[in-house]
């Protein structure tokens, strides 16, 4: 069977597409960072990608708030399917309709065992504007802050 012919040879990923891959960042990204530095200033302490044992689920928010158990997920509008601004893949469509079916999947069940488990969940697109991402993280946070004051 000639290299051509092989069906299997058509789905490996070229070079330059395997080093994209592996470049996308599962942390730190720019919206995430920009998001961390005005919570920062705005004196508010979190902790970053820390993983949390549930019943049903493990999930890795983005920036934590332990004391206030608030959870946040900075999604990306590809990886997430955003509404707005995510789009099907035009080749391998495969693959990539259901890994990325599988990751709205994942992202409700975690949404679901973190709101079980008494966590409030916010999720910000990364096209959002960081001080308005920040100012419904900071709205969350007095809530929850003044419900457990009551």
């Amino acid at each position: 069977m000639t290299p051509s012919s092989d069906p299997a040879a058509s789905r490996r990923p070229t070079p330059g597409r395997s080093r994209n891959m592996a470049a996308i960042k599962r942390r730190d990204t720019r919206p995430e960072r920009a998001i961390r530095s005005l919570l920062h200033a705005a004196g508010r302490r979190y902790r970053v990608d820390v993983r949390l044992d549930l019943e049903g689920a493990k999930p890795r928010p983005d920036i934590v708030f332990t004391r206030a158990r608030v959870a946040v997920f900075v999604d990306g509008c590809f990886w997430h399917c955003c509404p707005e601004h995510g789009r099907q893949p035009g080749v391998n469509g495969g693959y990539w309709g259901p890994k990325l079916e599988r990751n709205i999947a994942r992202d409700r069940a975690a949404d679901g065992a973190l709101s079980a488990a008494g966590w409030a969940v916010v999720r910000v697109w990364e096209h959002e504007a960081p001080e308005e991402a920040v100012k419904r993280i900071i709205d969350v946070l007095d809530a929850s802050k003044s419900s457990r004051d009551s």
